[in-house]
C-alpha cells in the first residue's frame, strides 16, 4: 500500500493550511532529531480520519514521510494491520494517529511493536480536543532539543543529587519531600541509551517521587485536576490538599467532582497516597492555556502530582502494585520549586 500525497480538500478544511504547515515544520523536527529516523528505514502511518486534528497530522506526516506506507485504520481489519507489523524490521518506524485510542483484540499496540524494536510515535484521544485546543497541540509539538535536552539533563542531575524537595503554591501552602528522590525519568525526546525510541506525543516531562513516601507533608494548592473521564476539571477557586505521612488527610475548597474522584480512591485503595512528583517542561501548555485532554496537559510547564498507589515505575515496600488502582494527575499552583535550597521554578519558568 504505497502512500501517495495527494491535495487534499477535506483536511484543509478542518484547520487552516497555516496550522498543517506548522504541524508539518513540528513533525518534521521529531523525526530528524529526537526520533532520528533515516530514510533508510521504512515507515509506516496508521490513522484514523475520525476528527479535525487526526486529519491534519495524517497530512502533515504525509508530506513529512511521502514514501510511508498508509493504512486507514477504518477501512481495514486488525489482521491486515498485524500482518503490516511483520514486514517491519527492528528500528523501522510506526506512527499511530488516533481519534480514541487504537484497539487490536488484545493487541497493546505500542508496547508490542517496542517489543519488535520498531520506533513509536503514538497520537491518542486527539477527538477529545476542541479546534482551539487542536492549534494548541500543534504548538506542544514543537521540539527544541537545547531546551527539552539541556534542562531535562539538568533537573534530573538536580533531582538525583537532591536531599529535599520543596512545593510552594502560595497562602501558607508548601509541600515538603523530607527526602531523597527516586531516580528521575525523562521524557524529553533523547533516546540514548533507552530499550525503546519513542512513546505518547507531545513530549516534555521529567519525573520522581519521594524515596520515603511517609517523609511528603504540608500542604499543596491545585488548579487542575483530572476527573473520572479522564478530563481536565478547572475549579473556580484552587483546591488546597493537606498531606500527612504522604497521604491525603483532608481537603480545603473541595468540588463534589474532586470529592467523587477522592471518594473513588479510597473506595478500592482505602486511602488516598500522594506519589508521582512530575517536572512537566512543555512550554505550549500553562495555567491559562489548557486542553481538556489530561493526558495531553500532563506535560504542562510546571508541577503535576498524582494521587493513588498506582505509579508502575517505582516500587514501594508497602504498596502492592496488584492492589493499586488509582493514578490520578492534579497540578499545583507553582510560586516556587526549591531542589534543597535552590530555587529551581519561579514565575513559570525553570532556572537550571
Amino acid at each position: 500500500m504505497p502512500m501517495n500525497s495527494p491535495d487534499n480538500p477535506q483536511i484543509h478544511s478542518v484547520l487552516p493550511e497555516s496550522a498543517i504547515a506548522m504541524a508539518t515544520k513540528n513533525i518534521a523536527d521529531i523525526l530528524s532529531m529526537a526520533m532520528e529516523h533515516q530514510l533508510a528505514h521504512k515507515a509506516l502511518i496508521v490513522a484514523d480520519q475520525g476528527c479535525g486534528l487526526s486529519l491534519a497530522l495524517s497530512e502533515a506526516y504525509r508530506r513529512c514521510l511521502p514514501d510511508a506506507q498508509f493504512i486507514d485504520f477504518d477501512q481495514v481489519s486488525p489482521e491486515v494491520i498485524h500482518a503490516v507489523f511483520e514486514t517491519l524490521a527492528p528500528s523501522d518506524l510506526v506512527v499511530l494517529v488516533q481519534t480514541t485510542s487504537f484497539r487490536l483484540d488484545a493487541y497493546r499496540v505500542r508496547v508490542e511493536l517496542f517489543k519488535r524494536g520498531l520506533k513509536v510515535i503514538e497520537h491518542v484521544h486527539l477527538a477529545r480536543l476542541s479546534a482551539d485546543e487542536a492549534l494548541i497541540y500543534i504548538d506542544s509539538l514543537a521540539y527544541d532539543p537545547a531546551y527539552f535536552r539541556g534542562v531535562g539533563r539538568a533537573l534530573k542531575d538536580k533531582i538525583d543529587r537532591a536531599g529535599s524537595a520543596v512545593v510552594e503554591s502560595g497562602e501558607s501552602a508548601r509541600l515538603v519531600f523530607a527526602s531523597p528522590l527516586e531516580p528521575a525519568k525523562l521524557n524529553i525526546g533523547d533516546y540514548t541509551g533507552m530499550t525503546n525510541v519513542g512513546g505518547q506525543f507531545p513530549i516534555g516531562e521529567v519525573f520522581t517521587e519521594a524515596q520515603d513516601l511517609e517523609a511528603v507533608s504540608g500542604r499543596v494548592r491545585i488548579f487542575v485536576f483530572g476527573d473520572s473521564n479522564f478530563m481536565v476539571n478547572k475549579p473556580a477557586h484552587p483546591i488546597t490538599l493537606v498531606v500527612e505521612k504522604g497521604r491525603i488527610i483532608d481537603v480545603i475548597d473541595s468540588t463534589p467532582e474532586f470529592d467523587e474522584v477522592l471518594a473513588s480512591i479510597r473506595a478500592a485503595e482505602g486511602e488516598v497516597w500522594l506519589r508521582e512528583l512530575g517536572f512537566g517542561m512543555n512550554r505550549a501548555f500553562s495555567a491559562d492555556r489548557t486542553v481538556c485532554d489530561i493526558g495531553t496537559y500532563e506535560r504542562m510547564c510546571g508541577i503535576h502530582l498524582s494521587l493513588g498507589a498506582k505509579h508502575g515505575v517505582y516500587t514501594k515496600p508497602q504498596l502492592k502494585r496488584k492492589d493499586a488502582r488509582f493514578h490520578v494527575d492534579v497540578f499545583a499552583v507553582t510560586n516556587a520549586v526549591l531542589l534543597d535550597d535552590e530555587v529551581i521554578y519561579r514565575d513559570g519558568a525553570w532556572l537550571v
